[in-house]
């Protein structure tokens, strides 16, 4: 016996490419070698005090029994004040679902609307599970290509061409995991406005980095802009990037209550509901909201300022300044075609790999995030790691020719 019984779903379903990096890196470091992987998106900080002391508190408050499938009621009314707060959308209770990490809540709605055949629309660089739950449902991925200078932003033009009569959804983050671009107002307007003319056209808005955001605007959710886009639009949201709570495993949508019964519907019958120590815990988190944070999202910006000077250095690197998230998104084809030693480089992959052997140092080909000309370059991890880091960068870079 052997794989070739495996179902063609998981045959066909690619291995997340950010995973498969980070174990490759924690592979040579259990050989004792210094490698420094700049491959995860998770914040190095500890969760806030407050935060764990309320999750100390439902231990000890017994909260040990199986929660409800959607997620405690108080919890889905703090997320609802919440949005109404920060988002300026009105949810419901009833309009809220909460799931077992963000992963879980964009799975849950994706295979309540796709059915096979439908098309689900993906401006690249997308986060790298979104093609492979849309392909789980059956559906049809349409990458809609962006580039560096385009600051890695699709705009309405491209959303209409690439849409047809079997279009059913959109999928975006903002801010962006991988490239730390940020739609403002303005941009959502525009698109929301090519999406509403056509009928079903439904809207999945990942909002995780929400608060990682290093302008003076606003973070604007789609969902906020009239009640024609709320009632195509799902929000999804969570506590693991913004709170430094990536180990709770609590992610959530906002949604129209027919789309949550569908989710609720499904998680039922998978996971049921989330974590009960960890859904309490994120009430504190939401309750107190970004200024519970406000050091981190500093750490970050100081963070994303020096890696941006230094990769600038770097010749052949073209490098955009992020806006948000804890991600450099920069485009490497120039080196493609040059070699080291005999090792061609001949795409992003293959540079990923010639990086961390020649310097130990991991980072994430941009080819999972729909992207073949770009690597994807964590800097949530101190200063004094990231200086080294990208020193490793430009000294195996400096070495093709």
């Amino acid at each position: 016996m052997n794989e070739a019984h495996l179902s063609k779903r998981i045959l066909n379903m690619e291995t997340s490419a950010t995973i498969e990096m980070n174990s490759k890196s924690r592979l040579l470091k259990s050989r004792g070698l210094d490698v420094i992987s700049l491959s995860l998106g998770e914040p190095d900080f500890n969760t806030p005090e407050l935060i764990k002391d309320s999750a100390i508190k439902a231990i000890e408050d017994n909260y040990s029994k199986y929660p409800p499938i959607s997620g405690f009621h108080d919890l889905k009314h703090a997320i609802a004040r919440k949005f109404e707060k920060e988002n300026h959308i009105d949810y419901k209770a009833s309009e809220i679902v909460v799931s077992t990490g963000a992963k879980q809540s964009l799975v849950n709605v994706i295979l309540s609307i796709i059915n096979p055949g439908d098309e689900v629309l993906l401006p690249t660089p997308y986060w790298v599970s979104y093609i492979e739950q849309v392909k789980l449902a059956g559906g049809i991925p349409v990458e809609i290509p962006t580039s560096i200078e385009s600051n890695f932003k699709v705009i309405p033009n491209q959303l209409k061409d690439a849409m047809t009569s079997k279009s059913k959804m959109l999928i975006y983050s903002s801010p962006c995991n991988p490239s730390g671009s940020l739609y403002s107002k303005e941009e959502l307007i525009a698109l929301s406005e090519v999406i509403l003319s056509q009928e079903g056209l439904f809207v999945l808005s990942d909002e995780i980095y929400e608060y990682i955001n290093f302008t003076n605007t606003p973070h604007t959710s789609i969902a906020s802009l009239s009640k024609e886009i709320w009632e195509r639009t799902i929000t999804v949201n969570g506590v693991a990037k913004g709170f430094a709570m990536t180990g709770y495993r609590i992610g959530y949508i906002g949604a129209p209550e027919w789309i949550c019964n569908a989710c609720s519907k499904i998680q039922g019958q998978l996971t049921s509901g989330a974590n009960s120590i960890a859904q309490r815990a994120t009430i504190t988190a939401v309750e107190n909201g970004k200024e519970l944070v406000e050091y981190m999202i500093d750490a970050f910006e100081s963070r994303r300022n020096i890696v941006f000077e230094m990769l600038k250095e770097i010749h052949g690197l073209k490098v955009n300044l992020p806006e948000a998230a804890f991600y450099f998104f920069p485009d490497v084809s120039t080196y493609f075609g040059k070699s080291y030693n005999g090792n061609t480089i001949h795409n992003a992959k293959d540079l990923c790999l010639y990086i961390l052997s020649e310097e130990l140092l991991a980072v994430v080909p941009g080819e999972a995030f729909g992207s073949p000309n770009s690597i994807r370059i964590s800097y949530a991890t101190s200063e004094e790691i990231l200086r080294e880091a990208i020193q490793r960068l430009k000294k195996a870079l400096d070495k093709l020719n």
